[in-house]
């Protein structure tokens, strides 16, 4: 063993008999606990308000499901709601969602959560292309600095940084349904290593699983739906082959650029809603809206599939690609690039989930090339719209390879990562790593 190691340990050490660390990982530890509860009624509540918008209130007026318009006057009622929430709410109802990607697990601070949480609620379940992860990060971090005021704890920068930290890990681990993913996110995020690492990954990864066992037996007890991530196809797969990675370089490429116009796009609308935040966000969300519409117009699907995250439809694609045409594939791909662009820089949400579905739509778009398949093309879809919005490349990689549950494609994923961050990077104004 060499002198550093000893030196090295001593210490780790040192940090656990810090004073007040101990009390701290405690206190990081039972903070796992409310936060997966906030957040599993925060996705309960705004899946069955989406629910209510988009099929109990059709129904009432008689129809089947939602007509093609249907998108039209609710993604208005949330272009307006959140104009109203941005202008005269603390903090402006959260980041403009196109500021927020890269940008990590850093919550909210609490004077700023009644906004967050409103323009959520106002923008996700009335159909804007957007996730909920971004507020439900932010709701986890400020709701864990929330608890430490309320026994009047010491304010500290350390328990400052390692509570926030450890609210926005549960947050993470309940919405992508690992405490890996967060504890992965972190290390890329934090940036540091050794001791300042270790000091930051404790109280999280404890927390994140802590919460993470409360939240899966919480959502079984109450039979409650949140809308699952899942990227599980039913088509078994075995290997890879030569085909595989040449057409999975492609589509890495084509996702890439897609992704990269789509922001460069979200930060044009983002610029034009500074002006004259609530006419013009009222706009952009009709705009979006507007897209669903066409889209449901011209295939006769639902306009769903391109209003709103993405999350459950994804799930729909991948479980039955023989239902889509490659007219609906190229349909869905096109209005909900720029529906997503439009909310990018209008409303309030993350930028995760309807990246994750353009890139799976795009990998089945082009899954009959041939010697592809359908497993090797969604794969690398989902790894290069990850690895863009993220720009974090192992938690990327680690996230799809979950999602997908087959390690037989975790060298396509890693190398459809890769190229899809080179390309974004050397494309006219690309964007740079948060920090």
């Amino acid at each position: 063993m060499s002198a550093a190691q000893p030196a090295e340990a001593l210490r780790l050490a040192d940090v656990l008999k810090a004073p007040g660390y101990l009390k701290t990982l405690l206190l990081c530890a039972l903070v796992g606990i409310p936060v997966s509860l906030v957040a599993f009624w925060f996705l309960a509540g705004i899946h069955e308000l989406q629910h209510a918008l988009w099929s109990d209130l059709p129904h009432a007026f008689g129809w089947a499901s939602a007509p093609w318009w249907w998108p039209l006057p609710l993604l208005l009622v949330a272009g307006v709601l959140v104009g109203l929430i941005a202008l005269h709410m603390k903090g402006a109802g959260g980041h403009i969602p196109v500021a927020s990607m890269g940008a990590g697990m850093g919550g909210a601070s609490t004077a700023v959560l009644p906004g967050v949480v409103l323009a959520a609620a106002a923008s996700l379940p009335f159909g804007a292309v957007l996730g909920p992860e971004a507020p439900l990060i932010a709701l986890g971090g400020g709701l864990a600095l929330l608890l430490r005021d309320l026994p009047r704890s010491p304010v500290t920068p350390q328990n400052t940084t390692l509570l926030a930290a450890a609210g926005a890990a549960a947050a993470v681990a309940a919405i992508f349904g690992s405490p890996l993913i967060a504890g992965v996110l972190l290390i890329e995020l934090v940036g540091v290593g050794g001791v300042r690492l270790f000091a930051v990954m404790l109280p999280a990864m404890l927390s994140s699983g802590i919460g993470a066992l409360v939240f899966t037996g919480f959502g079984q007890w109450t039979g409650l739906q949140i809308g699952k991530l899942n990227a599980k196809l039913p088509e078994p797969f075995a290997r890879l082959d030569a085909p595989d990675v040449a057409w999975g370089l492609l589509i890495a490429v084509l996702v890439a650029v897609l992704q990269h116009s789509a922001m460069a796009t979200g930060r044009a609308v983002a610029t034009y809603v500074a002006g004259r935040t609530l006419v013009r966000t009222a706009l952009c969300a009709l705009g979006a809206g507007a897209c669903a519409a066409v889209y449901a117009l011209i295939t006769g699907r639902d306009p769903q599939d391109v209003a709103s995250s993405g999350q459950n439809t994804l799930a729909v694609l991948i479980a039955d690609p023989q239902a889509w045409g490659i007219g609906a594939l190229i349909a869905v791909v096109l209005c909900k690039a720029l529906g997503y662009a439009l909310c990018l820089g209008s409303l309030r949400g993350g930028p995760v989930f309807p990246a994750l579905f353009l890139g799976a739509a795009t990998g089945l778009l082009l899954s009959p090339l041939p010697g592809l398949g359908v497993v090797p093309g969604v794969a690398a879809g989902l790894a290069a719209a990850t690895a863009v919005v993220l720009r974090m490349p192992v938690s990327s990689a680690v996230l799809v390879t979950l999602l997908m549950g087959n390690p037989a494609v975790t060298p396509l994923v890693i190398i459809a990562v890769v190229v899809a961050l080179i390309t974004t990077e050397l494309l006219p104004g690309g964007p740079r790593p948060a920090g």
